[in-house]
């Protein structure tokens, strides 16, 4: 996929944007609601939500920017490994201890309230970034290209 390369918005990225957006927007209504009637009850668990609904609305600003804008890419490196520990650390927890947030995330049990979209989604992130890292070296042209 060399047309892609160093462009994490392109092709594939474009869905992995669609679902990352898509994402964003469920955590964000979720939390929203969660913080405005309900944060006394479970303030762990419900900040915990706001905090996944922030990290896919960076990343999904990330991945649509990365390569096209400096910076991006390496945000949203960091946006999608946030959000790969954060759901590995919280759906462990969880299963671990069910009441140890009070009530359950975005992330509790690895996103089971998502379909685990959230388990496989910065798995797929990390992938595509990795996939579409700009080369680290110059490539030297090949006989084909050589001018005579």
């Amino acid at each position: 996929m060399a047309g892609t390369a160093g462009r994490t918005g392109r092709g594939f990225g474009r869905v992995l944007v669609s679902v990352y957006g898509i994402l964003a927007f469920a955590a964000t209504g979720r939390s929203t609601y969660e913080l405005a009637t309900k944060f006394t009850e479970a303030p762990v668990a419900y900040s915990l939500s706001t905090l996944a609904a922030l990290v896919y609305i960076l990343a999904t600003v990330a991945l649509a920017l990365g390569g096209r804008r400096p910076g991006w890419r390496g945000i949203a490196w960091a946006a999608v490994g946030v959000e790969a520990a954060g759901v590995l650390t919280v759906g462990t927890l969880s299963l671990l201890d069910t009441g140890v947030f009070g009530e359950s995330t975005v992330w509790s049990g690895y996103g089971q309230g998502y379909g685990y979209v959230p388990l496989v989604l910065p798995f797929v992130g990390l992938w595509w970034l990795w996939h579409t890292r700009p080369p680290s070296t110059p490539r030297l042209p090949d006989a084909t290209e050589v001018p005579a």
